[in-house]
């Protein structure tokens, strides 16, 4: 019988039994805890969807403000070119018509603000021409707030907030891009 020494006895091996169960405890910690940013985009409401093909409407030319962002980001508003600069006021005008111009929209109500851009148009164009449109029209109903109530727009009831939103309806129709550098 060969005597065993005390150091073929103790095992150089290290216990990581439990090794697993600490990395999946902090594995469980970290999905727990960790919050991930959502990117909101552009809120816009689309309208239901339908497997009827939509009715279509001839629209007076005078009710329609089309506003072209082409593959080269320049602007192109009612036929002119323009800049994003003077979009809103462009805009509000339009809408509005306070000289009850014959070449500017009947009222409020059956104004349409017609967006197209190219595929080729950068993002950061696009999202300023749709913040003036944007504004503009916020500018509108802000006005015709404080003309009916006295109150600016955010501080109206909410069936306040729809009387004004029945003046100042936003119409803005989003036309399907174009391709690359296509400009018609």
């Amino acid at each position: 019988m060969a005597k065993t020494s005390l150091r073929d006895r103790i095992s150089n091996e290290i216990n990581a039994g439990s090794m697993a169960d600490i990395a999946f405890l902090l594995l469980i910690f970290f999905l727990v805890t960790t919050t991930i940013e959502e990117d909101e985009g552009i809120l816009v409401r689309l309208p239901p969807w339908s497997e009827e093909e939509p009715e279509t409407q001839k629209l007076r030319e005078r009710n329609v403000f089309s506003v072209l962002v082409n593959a080269s980001n320049q602007l192109l508003v009612r036929g002119e070119v323009t800049n994003v600069a003077s979009l809103k006021q462009r805009a509000k005008e339009f809408i509005r018509n306070p000289q009850a111009r014959e070449d500017l929209a009947e009222s409020p109500g059956k104004a349409i603000v017609s967006l197209k851009n190219d595929r080729g148009t950068s993002y950061e164009t696009y999202i300023s021409v749709y913040n003036e449109l944007q504004a503009a029209y916020n500018e509108l109903r802000n006005e015709e707030a404080m003309r009916r109530f006295g109150k600016q727009y955010e501080n109206l009831s909410s069936d306040q907030r729809q009387v004004v939103r029945n003046t100042i309806p936003m119409i803005l129709s989003e036309a399907e891009p174009t391709a690359f550098g296509e400009e018609n």
